[in-house]
């Protein structure tokens, strides 16, 4: 390989990185328990699940664990309406 051709080589590699490290900021969640305010009525009552909430579910699943851990939050995610909501949503009610 000449000069020419590495120096392009090496360009396009950073490029790619950049490209899929871009990605993969874009899909990260920001966890937030808030986000989940949709569901409350839901959780808190025999009230069907709205379709903002289940896409919030959805959404804030890989963070369900981590809300578990929290002894304000857990009382909640655990509870037998949280794992209602989640089965009437489609979610797996996650295993911690």
């Amino acid at each position: 390989m000449d000069m020419n051709t590495k120096t392009t080589f090496l360009a396009l590699c950073v490029v790619l990185v950049l490209i899929l490290g871009e990605v993969e900021v874009t899909n990260a969640v920001t966890c937030n328990p808030l986000q989940l305010s949709p569901c409350a009525s839901a959780i808190t009552s025999s009230s069907k699940p709205s379709a903002a909430c289940c896409a919030k579910i959805k959404e804030q699943r890989p963070c369900l664990c981590q809300y578990m851990k929290n002894p304000n939050l857990q009382k909640f995610i655990k509870s037998p309406g949280a794992k209602k909501v989640a089965n009437s949503c489609g979610t797996p009610y996650p295993r911690c």
